[in-house]
């Protein structure tokens, strides 16, 4: 993503502070999110992210700090921020004992929509989620993954600008997850969205950038690739390949450039600060070497987030 200015920023934060009497939930955040940006949160549980969407949703008054949602102060204008946004929480707020069709006219009703547009919308919204045969069943009935797709559509409803994922996959098969991701990469682009959220491959896949929250505080901001790569001051190759000589072996040791060469049952690992992936493969086929496949391996978000704050991140 290019570089975030003021123009471009949906979201941004002053040294945002949250005090629960001697405790600092959030402490000096500061932060731009740009507009159609999908931006992950990420954190062990206590680290703030939960306390930190309440305060930008406007459901929680900070104990100081700013900020500013599309332009609007959210401690003088909530009203006007609060008709940008839509919450999707950790726990539902679905009405079970309604059928969707219900719940989600109820949400348009609370924001004052048309019966014919949210008719439409709702149809629309059911329709791209895979609930539209099921929207007049009730909703006591339906799966858990079929409650976290209504409860998706309902923060869609009133077809906000911002969009607020809290753990929208929390605790859901790896079917359901996978259906709700599809849907939150379809919105990548026409909405800001901030997810937080306890799977990392989650965050790896859909995130266009990462912020890492730990005792109140953002530890570490980038995209995925920029962080893998702020934790590791070599790069690896694993080379599958035949014929590899020692002789072949030996002259990729007399470089300089390659700080670890092992051969195992012909997997090939190459490390090495500077390393470059074309000369390599150029020089093993130099020496009659075939190769299978060959790709560089990199540090994972959960190495990134382990190396950084020292937890695992947990359901």
């Amino acid at each position: 993503m290019s570089k975030l200015n003021s123009n471009t920023l949906a979201i941004q934060i002053f040294a945002l502070t949250k005090r629960f009497d001697s405790l600092i939930a959030v402490n000096g955040i500061d932060l731009g999110i740009g507009k159609g940006e999908l931006f992950s949160l990420l954190g062990p549980n206590g680290a703030g992210k939960t306390t930190t969407i309440n305060m930008l949703c406007c459901l929680l008054k900070p104990t100081s700090g700013t900020v500013s949602i599309m332009g609007y102060d959210i401690m003088k204008e909530p009203f006007r921020v609060k008709e940008l946004i839509g919450v999707a929480p950790q726990e539902t707020t679905i009405s079970e004992h309604l059928n969707s069709w219900e719940n989600l006219s109820l949400i348009g009703r609370v924001h004052r929509i048309g019966s014919k547009e949210l008719k439409q919308r709702s149809e629309e919204l059911l329709e791209t989620v895979g609930l539209l045969e099921r929207a007049k069943d009730r909703v006591g009935k339906f799966s858990g993954g079929m409650k976290r797709r209504l409860n998706l559509i309902m923060a869609l409803v009133p077809d906000p600008e911002i969009l607020f994922l809290d753990e929208p996959t929390l605790g859901l098969d790896p079917q359901s997850r996978r259906a709700i991701w599809d849907y939150i990469a379809e919105l990548k682009g026409k909405k800001t969205i901030l997810l937080t959220t306890h799977y990392l491959e989650e965050a790896d896949v859909l995130s266009d950038r990462v912020g890492i929250i730990d005792e109140g505080k953002i530890v570490a901001l980038g995209t995925t690739d920029e962080l893998k790569k702020s934790i590791s001051e070599t790069n690896t190759m694993i080379i599958s390949a035949e014929n590899l000589s020692a002789e072949a072996i030996d002259g990729l040791r007399t470089s300089d450039r390659y700080a670890e060469i092992d051969n195992v049952s012909g997997k090939l690992k190459v490390s090495g600060k500077d390393l470059n992936f074309r000369e390599v493969i150029d020089y093993l086929y130099s020496q009659d070497v075939t190769i299978y496949s060959a790709a560089l391996e990199q540090p994972t978000l959960e190495d990134v987030f382990l190396k950084i704050t020292g937890k695992e991140l947990r359901e």
